[in-house]
């Protein structure tokens, strides 16, 4: 005699429910292990890496770049999900001495005259490309180029994270390079690094080159 759906009920498999607790909370824990390391390490590296003068660091870049995820791996060492704002979302991040200031450009002219407040006494700008958003490159190239030709960061150093390394069609630092016009800035020190903001990869040489270029400069 056939069974119905009604008739035929399916027997539970209580032990394949715990092995798959067992394993998750397994995982959970080794996550939240290799989370707390790489606060640690971070937190060395800035020790390692920074004086005690205070610093003040601009990174900005288009929305959707990943400027947020590599300013919480810095702080903290972990991944956080973030939720774009409209408007002028400015994001202030003391850590030590050194005080990051973050926010998105592109677009919105309007509110331009209020970018000028946070460039005073910045000494070194974090410009972080999406390099898988080969539609915007161009936009980001005009915006990086309006805001070194503000007077207020003349002096100021320059590091481009060309984020977002892991993705297939990313492109290289070269090719991002060119397409920023880095090689045109002749009275500024620059430098590019390869980054993948969600694994951390990079994080560190960028941050250690921009630490040494300010410390020759004298602002360490």
């Amino acid at each position: 005699m056939a069974l119905t759906n009604s008739e035929h009920s399916v027997p539970s498999e209580p032990i394949c429910e715990l092995s798959l607790s067992i394993l998750a909370s397994s995982h959970s824990a080794v996550a939240d292990a290799h989370i707390a390391i790489m606060g640690l390490a971070f937190s060395k590296i800035f020790d390692k890496l920074w004086g005690k003068k205070e610093m003040r660091i601009l990174m900005v870049g288009l929305d959707a770049a990943g400027k947020t995820t590599i300013l919480y791996k810095l702080k903290l060492g972990e991944i956080v999900t973030t939720i774009p704002t409209i408007g002028f979302n400015v994001e202030t991040v003391e850590y030590k001495n050194i005080q990051f200031t973050v926010w998105d450009v592109g677009g919105q002219d309007k509110i331009r005259p209020l970018w000028r407040h946070y460039f005073q006494n910045t000494q070194g700008i974090i410009f972080v490309v999406d390099s898988n958003d080969r539609d915007r490159i161009v936009e980001a190239r005009e915006e990086l180029q309006r805001m070194l030709n503000e007077d207020e960061l003349r002096d100021a150093i320059l590091l481009v994270f060309a984020n977002k390394q892991d993705l297939p069609n990313a492109m290289n630092a070269a090719e991002i390079t060119d397409k920023l016009g880095l090689h045109s800035l002749r009275q500024r020190a620059w430098y590019i690094q390869s980054t993948c903001a969600t694994s951390g990869d990079g994080l560190y040489e960028g941050l250690e080159w921009l630490a040494t270029t300010l410390r020759k400069a004298g602002h360490q």
